[in-house]
């Protein structure tokens, strides 16, 4: 992939503003963490409700558009994948709720939520397992691919913790 002759035509301000999530992503604590809270709310307000097809359709389209500006965004700012850039977390959160509809409208659905922003958060900062081969990528591919798999990460986490839970009784009373 490579960047496209759309984004470049984009003003400073609105490459900068989408990439950084206008002043999130200039929050001098902790960006990708409020990034990601951002996102958190995102999924719960437009996601939540999606089928799977859906939000993979919706997810795809927004890694492409996410990929686009932050790759616009690391040249107009000329620095590597600056924390101020906070777009890849935001796109990247409804990833990790891959598979988990029943059990996030259930009553329980917010432990999933925290579970999910929790474990997001330590595959994304910590980055093990190889994670941080990803950010080596090309441009905005590298940006916003450590973070999808971050949340792909987080996906596989969670399901299995569900999984558990589900075969050794614990969620029941919470999913029929």
């Amino acid at each position: 992939m490579r960047k496209h002759l759309w984004v470049r035509l984009l003003s400073d301000s609105v490459v900068l503003n989408a990439a950084t999530l206008g002043p999130v992503g200039k929050w001098t604590l902790a960006p990708g963490t409020w990034g990601s809270l951002a996102g958190l709310i995102w999924f719960a307000i437009a996601y939540l409700n999606l089928n799977y097809l859906a939000t993979l359709l919706f997810t795809l389209f927004s890694a492409y558009l996410a990929i686009q500006l932050c790759w616009e965004a690391e040249f107009r700012m000329q620095k590597r994948d600056p924390p101020q850039i906070v777009l890849d977390e935001f796109v990247a959160i409804p990833v990790c709720f891959l598979g988990m509809q029943d059990l996030l409208h259930s009553e329980i659905g917010w432990l999933a939520l925290l579970l999910g922003f929790v474990f997001f958060r330590f595959y994304d900062v910590l980055k093990p397992l190889g994670l941080r081969r990803f950010q080596n990528l090309p441009g905005g591919i590298g940006v916003v691919a450590d973070d999808l798999v971050a949340a792909l990460a987080t996906c596989l986490t969670l399901n299995l913790i569900a999984v558990l839970a589900l075969y050794s009784g614990h969620l029941d009373r919470y999913i029929p």
